[in-house]
């Protein structure tokens, strides 16, 4: 029996619609496309795109989580942490710098998606020039909504919203856990030591997560939440007088061997006497993937370093 073709454009239309927008637009011979809000604009972007510049390690970090494949990655000295090692190996194109993308490399790729932001903010305006671009910074002072929906924007992009939500649910799994213990573990400061000058980090902060999310209440509360945070010394922080002290050392994050470690920094009469320090409360964080890095992975160690410091108490 011949189907009218008024029945047939019915039957496909319906068929169209239970398949969703990707299969749409295969079946209809067109580029699937989806719009997406990002740090720098709003952008139309292939869907499964398949040849996509990574330039943001925070993005990236995220991506390997959800297991979406890279086509090329910055290639430079700075240190990434173990599990995104392998990305500095040879079968990546070398997209530049993190600061500084090599345009004509990426030009001569021809990718279908540039994923941008970080330290290559200012590139964007070029990048846009070369193919669809998006960044996809997380927003410091807003932190677990927007991880969420960076995390679910590039599960739409890729098609990876099943793997997505099984991470985050197990990502706020975790949060809830520590946050049952940190309730009457006392107050908490983050430092980061470079070239051993010591910066301080509050809630809505780079590493604020501690304090936000995680709920550990702050020793002090600074004005300046800057990436770079607030100097201080020694002094300052005997001062306030923390019960934990979470530490990052940034030379080692960026392979910079010579000068003092944050360890040897901070193994002095003054820090001495905290309570963090007799406490033995110190955690030194994994510098890589927060400094460097600072996705799904990173933050999920993170949790994890925390949780078993907690756990020793």
């Amino acid at each position: 029996m011949r189907l009218s073709l008024a029945l047939k454009i019915t039957l496909l239309a319906s068929m169209l619609a239970l398949a969703g927008g990707y299969e749409q637009a295969v079946a209809a011979g067109q580029a699937a496309t989806l719009s997406i809000e990002h740090a720098q604009g709003t952008t139309k972007v292939p869907l499964r795109p398949k040849k996509v510049i990574v330039l943001n390690p925070q993005t990236l970090d995220t991506m390997d989580a959800l297991g979406i494949a890279v086509a090329g990655v910055p290639q430079t000295s700075t240190h990434l942490p173990p599990f995104l090692a392998k990305y500095s190996g040879g079968g990546y194109l070398n997209a530049g710098t993190l600061f500084e993308p090599d345009y004509e490399a990426l030009s001569n790729a021809n990718p279908d998606l540039i994923i941008a932001g970080g330290r290559a903010h200012d590139a964007y305006d070029k990048l846009s020039a070369i193919a669809p671009t998006i960044a996809l910074d997380v927003d410091d002072q807003h932190f677990l909504g927007s991880f969420t929906q960076r995390t679910e924007q590039l599960a739409a992009i890729f098609g990876k919203e099943a793997q997505a939500k099984t991470q985050l649910d197990a990502f706020r799994q975790q949060i809830a856990l520590i946050k049952g213990k940190t309730a009457n573990a006392g107050s908490a400061l983050v430092l980061m030591v470079s070239g051993g000058k010591i910066s301080a980090y509050g809630p809505g902060s780079r590493f604020g997560f501690i304090f936000d999310e995680l709920g550990f209440k702050p020793a002090t509360v600074f004005s300046e939440t800057g990436k770079h945070g607030n100097i201080v010394t020694s002094e300052f922080v005997l001062s306030i007088n923390p019960d934990w002290l979470f530490v990052l050392d940034r030379d080692s994050a960026i392979g910079r061997p010579a000068g003092e470690s944050a360890q040897q920094v901070l193994d002095n009469p003054l820090i001495a006497k905290t309570t963090a320090w007799q406490k033995r409360q110190v955690v030194y964080l994994d510098s890589a993937s927060l400094y460097i890095a600072g996705g799904l992975q990173s933050y999920t160690q993170l949790m994890s370093t925390v949780n078993q410091a907690l756990d020793r108490k």
